[in-house]
């Protein structure tokens, strides 16, 4: 018999297929788990998120990869690994404590020398690549706080080349995105970087709904043209 749709069927189904297909060694455990000392509990992706987020990487050949939102650093590994030694995850977080937990979880899963936290409000840290003249990254993931959507991408779109990926987190909200009336700051955000996306001819984009262990949301995913 068929599950009804509830939390309880898709945290079924999203066991299955990650029993099966994901592979989370006890690094990438400790660093899900340790989610609860940082400032927000339990928000980073699942671990075939974390996996999908990995392909991508692999996928378009990614040697540097922008995280905009580090917590404790799940998502962040799953990149480091994606890109390899010779690759670059650097990697925005605002809050120093969050930082540290993030910082243990790195050195336990061996990647370290990949990754290059920065720790300040992301806008003002991709700002400071931008003036720096970093060079333009291959796959930019968007999963900090959800009312500056907008600005991270336009920042993301200034760190970025033709062929550049761009991944959004958490765009559904349990379908609240498709209310154009929400007072909601979050719900505000994402439609506002769904416009920009729309509206950009640069970019090329779309979402996909997700459920699973994480309840209803998706990812918004845009890949950069040329000018």
């Amino acid at each position: 018999m068929a599950r009804s749709l509830s939390m309880e069927g898709w945290r079924a189904v999203d066991e299955y297929f990650t029993g099966l297909l994901v592979d989370e060694d006890d690094a990438l455990r400790a660093a899900r788990e340790s989610s609860v000392r940082t400032v927000l509990p339990m928000a980073d992706v699942a671990p075939n998120q974390g996996a999908f987020l990995a392909l991508v990487a692999r996928m378009c050949g990614a040697r540097r990869v922008l995280e905009f939102g580090t917590l404790a650093g799940y998502s962040t590994i799953w990149l480091a690994r994606a890109v390899g030694q010779d690759g670059c995850v650097v990697t925005l977080e605002i809050d120093e404590p969050t930082a540290e937990v993030a910082r243990e979880n790195f050195v336990r899963a061996g990647v370290s020398d990949v990754v290059d936290l920065v720790v300040g409000p992301a806008a003002v840290s991709a700002e400071a690549l931008v003036d720096a003249g970093a060079e333009p990254f291959d796959l930019v993931f968007i999963d900090a706080d959800k009312p500056s959507n907008p600005t991270y991408l336009a920042l993301a779109l200034r760190l970025s080349r033709p062929g550049t990926v761009i991944v959004c987190d958490n765009v559904v909200r349990n379908g609240a995105v498709a209310d154009a009336g929400s007072d909601d700051p979050r719900v505000a955000g994402v439609r506002a970087f769904t416009d920009m996306v729309a509206a950009d001819p640069r970019l090329s984009g779309t979402v996909l709904q997700t459920v699973g262990v994480k309840g209803w949301d998706g990812f918004a995913i845009a890949v950069v043209g040329e000018s």
